[in-house]
């Protein structure tokens, strides 16, 4: 322990080692810390035979018999180590291949499969800008439900729990859509933001594979979710290049491709893209974990300057916050954008490392967050007390003191560890125990706002 512990080198391998281990479906959390004890009591016998610091770890990784496996997927991702040539066999890369081009087959079906469902009601007279408002409400069931069977079939989950799953889903597609909702009506709009939100909970137990009561397996939806939105992204700025191009080769030939675009481009492909970004998460794991923390580090200086420089500003101007609806809802946003750095960068720190200046930027970011919360919450307080209570009004009030409670034990945790009075993972276990918070609220607004407020 005492060799490892003098050696920078050895420790930066170790904790990409271990850190790899926490997140992959294949070994619980509980059991990484027993193998790290394996593994550097290991480093130190070699080391103490004479091998250099490369060396003993190379061959103390390869000694972890049933983790063999998991030692070779790891000698993958780190291409830039020496000892990979040495880990990895020539079967191993043939084996993987094959097993990714299999699922590349599987998932590009499912794909097809959410683009075709949802062109289905077509068949029942739909048509998707004269049925705007039932497609909006539908929107997660079309793409959801595949993705949690992907993920089922994926993690080998039981019959019982995916029934269970399936029932799930088959109760949000009945509230969904035998409530006598307005047209255009506030609790409608609610249904259509909130029930993504409660689905994408019932995904993360199917992803987690029977480890959704962990920590360690909630933080990898965590760390998943923030990876998935990015490629989707990607994937859709290349879908507009994509869609660009395309107008412009048939406008050549003057034909005019725009009632493609819309009907069948756009939505077919917004759905399937859900499906081909879970797979490039799932397939090409090293790439986006390399890029993701470096988007993170990226922004949270941007919103903590942002937030910092709003509420000094409002302390020196002396000016309130409008409470005119659509600022407070792009008000709420960017708190939540906030909180999603904060989540990402949590999931995607290692919980071993000691406090840095990364993290009192992130203290600052969150107190400031909290902050500006807290006058968000006055102005929606405001807004009731003048004009009454309304569904979103309620919503908006609720999400609030959500985010509140969450980031006040957030800033909390994060200043006892800045301290050393604390662990990281005090930080981690909250994030990911306070995640249902989120479902339970989706589904109160999606099940009992529209009857409490009469459909409106």
């Amino acid at each position: 322990m005492s060799i490892s512990s003098n050696n920078p080198s050895l420790e930066e391998q170790i904790g990409q080692w271990r850190s790899y281990l926490l997140r992959r479906q294949a070994i619980h959390s509980v059991d990484v810390a027993e193998l790290e004890d394996h593994l550097r009591e290991q480093v130190a016998a070699l080391i103490k035979a004479g091998l250099s610091t490369d060396e003993a770890f190379l061959v103390a990784v390869k000694r972890m018999g049933a983790l063999d496996a998991l030692s070779r997927e790891f000698a993958r991702e780190h291409s830039e180590r020496l000892w990979k040539q040495l880990v990895v066999l020539p079967s191993d890369v043939e084996e993987q291949g094959v097993g990714v081009r299999s699922d590349a087959f599987i998932v590009f079906g499912i794909a097809v499969a959410a683009a075709m469902l949802l062109k289905l009601p077509e068949l029942f007279g739909m048509r998707l800008q004269e049925d705007a408002a039932f497609y909006a409400r539908n929107a997660s069931l079309f793409v959801l439900p595949l993705l949690t069977g992907y993920f089922a079939w994926k993690r080998g989950l039981g019959t019982k729990t995916v029934v269970w799953l399936a029932v799930v889903f088959i109760a949000a597609g009945l509230f969904a859509n035998v409530y006598p909702f307005a047209p255009h009506g506030y609790t409608e709009v609610l249904t259509v933001l909130h029930l993504p939100i409660a689905l994408w909970v019932v995904v993360g137990i199917a992803y987690a594979g029977g480890r959704w009561l962990e920590v360690a397996g909630r933080m990898d939806f965590i760390r998943f979710s923030g990876e998935l939105f990015i490629y989707y992204v990607l994937i859709a700025l290349g879908g507009g290049v994509f869609t660009g191009f395309l107008v412009m080769m048939f406008q050549t030939i003057g034909i005019n491709a725009e009632w493609f675009i819309q009907s069948w481009l756009i939505p077919c492909g917004a759905a399937g893209a859900v499906l081909v970004a879970s797979w490039l998460v799932e397939a090409k794991q090293s790439v986006i974990e390399n890029m993701a923390p470096v988007l993170t580090r990226l922004f949270t200086p941007f919103f903590t300057i942002l937030l910092v420089t709003f509420l000094v500003t409002l302390v020196v101007t002396g000016r309130g916050v409008s409470i005119e609806r659509e600022l407070l809802i792009a008000f709420d946003l960017l708190l939540v954008v906030v909180l999603g750095l904060l989540l990402y960068s949590v999931s995607a720190r290692d919980a071993q490392l000691p406090p840095g200046a990364f993290d009192v930027m992130q203290v600052v970011l969150v107190v400031s967050a909290l902050l500006a919360d807290a006058v968000a919450l006055w102005a929606i307080s405001a807004r009731i007390t003048e004009f009454g209570f309304t569904p979103n009004r309620v919503a908006g009030l609720g999400v609030n003191i959500i985010l509140l409670v969450n980031l006040a034990w957030s800033a909390l945790l994060y200043v006892r560890f800045l301290r050393e009075r604390g662990p990281f993972t005090d930080l981690e276990r909250w994030q990911t125990n306070y995640l249902p918070v989120y479902a339970v609220w989706a589904a109160i607004v999606v099940i009992i706002f529209p009857p409490v407020f009469g459909y409106i």
